[in-house]
């Protein structure tokens, strides 16, 4: 597994929370915290993209 620099949790109203890294690569990963040995790889791009989707209340039932 890379190495990978992770941010503070997200954490939606209630119990939801993720977290966003990235690598020395440039590549971004998404988790759900506590269980960042299993995290989603994708482009950084991507998952900023989602992210703001998420937090401007468009995709909140992925939470």
């Amino acid at each position: 597994m890379p190495d990978i620099t992770w941010e503070e949790p997200y954490c939606a109203e209630g119990a939801n929370c993720f977290r966003i890294g990235t690598d020395e690569d440039g590549n971004a990963y998404i988790a759900v915290a506590g269980q960042e040995d299993t995290p989603l790889k994708d482009s950084r791009d991507a998952l900023r993209a989602l992210i703001l989707e998420i937090k401007a209340g468009k995709a909140d039932h992925l939470l």
